[in-house]
Parts: structure tokens; C-alpha cells; sequence
């Protein structure tokens, strides 16, 4: 049978230009169904007064392993909510967005001079919004540099945070974590409840396991690998700016609402 050059033409015009994604995926995690952690999220979601407003770089939405939506599907539905962009309010935000800006009730996590333990705050006074800038270091500093309403909130920071849970993501230096890990220690001090921490977390501790099952690696961060000379590629600048803060800035004083460089 011979094939005109029309027909041949609409054949090819009519194929899609990405590839069919063949892998059933899990409505709630949108995650390939193998590798859906949802069994382990909190059931039924966690009630809890405060809330959680996540400032989200969109380059992490590009981000194969993200925990922001982990947070989102461990919480009852609008304590956690997401806006995506590299200035905040911007004209394609929500009027709520600039409302809970203005709000004496929000916090913002964020190393500064005026920062404040979250742990001091009078507990008594919420609920609180707390405000957790999603992004690398840089990403984080860039967002807050170019926001002057962030400016005017007031600053808190955590006391102890911890090794992260996150094992298969390489971290810059010790003591950084992940958005999850951040938020729920956050709201483990706002809510004075220490278990939430441990029920926001269980699914990334679920995740983690499937890839280290399946051929995964223990990570340790940069810092830890250069103090034992293990590390395998020469230090660029920014990673050397970043290992003098984390060395010259107290643990308690540094940034943990933002997701690390893998």
C-alpha cells in the first residue's frame, strides 16, 4: 500500500512531542505508584492552629524529590500553602497572600541579627503563620533581598534542629534540613506537641528507605566529607562562603527553612 506524503505528514504531526509516561501514579502524591509514600502520611491529616506559608523558588518545582508537598498532604487541607515566585507579593498572587504578610500573627524563618528563638515566642499569643522561604541558600537570600514586605515581619530562628533525616540528599553543611523536617519541627514548638515532628517526617523516612532498598546511598553532607578529606571535587566559591557562615555563625542562627543542593 502506498502512503501519500499528506497522509504521512498528519501521521507525523499527530505524534505527541514527549513520550507517553507508561508508570500508573498515585492521585494524592501524583508519584509513580512504586514509589508512593502516602501510606505513611498522618491519617487522618493533623489538625493544628498554626500555619504554614511556604515562599517556593520555582526552580524547585523541578525538584524530582520534594518534600513541600509531603508537609501539604500531612496537614488538614489550607495549613499549609504554597505560592511560587522570586519576589513575594507579586501581581500573580492571591490578595490572602498579602493579607497574611501584613498580619501581626506571622513569623518569618530567617537568620538575622533581629532573629529570635521560635522557642521563645509566647505560645499564648497564636495561633501563628510562619513563613519558610523554599529554596537553595542563594535562591533564599535572593527571594528575601528582593521582598521588602518579608522585611518588615517578625524573625525567628530554631535552637535545635538536629541531624536531617533526609540521607539520601547530599546537604552543604550539618545541621540543615529539609522544608519537611523544618515545618514540622517548627510547629512541633508552636503547637507544644514534640510528637509532631515524628508524624510529618514518617514519609520521608518511607522514601528514603525505597531508595536505599533499591540500590540508594547513605549521604553525608559536604562538610562533614571535607573535615575528613573525602570529598571529591575542588570547593567553588559559593560552597566555601557557605562552610565560613556555617562556621563562623552559631547552629541556632542559621537558615533551615530552605531545601539544600544535592
Amino acid at each position: 500500500m502506498t502512503i501519500s506524503t499528506d497522509d504521512a505528514w498528519q501521521e507525523l504531526i499527530g505524534i505527541s512531542a514527549d513520550p507517553p509516561d507508561m508508570r500508573d501514579k498515585c492521585e494524592q502524591c501524583k508519584r509513580p505508584v512504586v514509589v508512593c509514600w502516602c501510606s505513611a502520611l498522618p491519617q487522618p491529616p493533623l489538625a493544628v492552629d498554626s500555619q504554614i506559608v511556604i515562599l517556593q523558588h520555582p526552580a524547585e518545582e523541578k525538584r524530582s524529590l520534594r518534600t513541600a508537598h509531603m508537609l501539604q498532604l500531612g496537614l488538614q487541607p489550607g495549613k499549609c500553602v504554597v505560592y511560587k515566585g522570586k519576589r513575594f507579593p507579586n501581581t500573580r498572587h492571591s490578595a490572602e497572600l498579602q493579607h497574611l504578610l501584613d498580619s501581626p500573627q506571622t513569623l518569618l524563618l530567617y537568620p538575622s541579627k533581629e532573629s529570635v528563638p521560635l522557642e521563645n515566642i509566647d505560645r499564648s499569643a497564636g495561633p501563628y503563620n510562619l513563613v519558610l522561604i523554599d529554596g537553595t541558600w542563594p535562591q533564599a537570600k535572593a527571594i528575601y533581598a528582593s521582598s521588602p514586605a518579608l522585611h518588615r515581619l517578625r524573625q525567628v530562628k530554631l535552637i535545635a534542629v538536629g541531624i536531617s533525616d533526609y540521607i539520601i540528599r547530599t546537604q552543604p553543611t550539618e545541621g540543615c534540613l529539609s522544608t519537611l523536617e523544618t515545618a514540622a519541627q517548627c510547629l512541633a514548638v508552636l503547637e507544644s506537641q514534640p510528637e509532631l515532628r515524628q508524624l510529618l517526617v514518617r514519609p520521608l523516612h518511607a522514601l528514603c528507605k525505597y531508595q536505599l532498598d533499591n540500590g540508594a546511598v547513605e549521604h553525608q553532607s559536604k562538610e562533614f566529607l571535607m573535615k575528613t578529606n573525602q570529598y571529591p571535587k575542588p570547593i567553588g566559591k559559593r560552597l566555601s562562603r557557605l562552610l565560613n557562615y556555617s562556621n563562623a555563625v552559631p547552629l541556632e542562627q542559621q537558615s533551615h527553612s530552605q531545601e539544600r543542593d544535592s
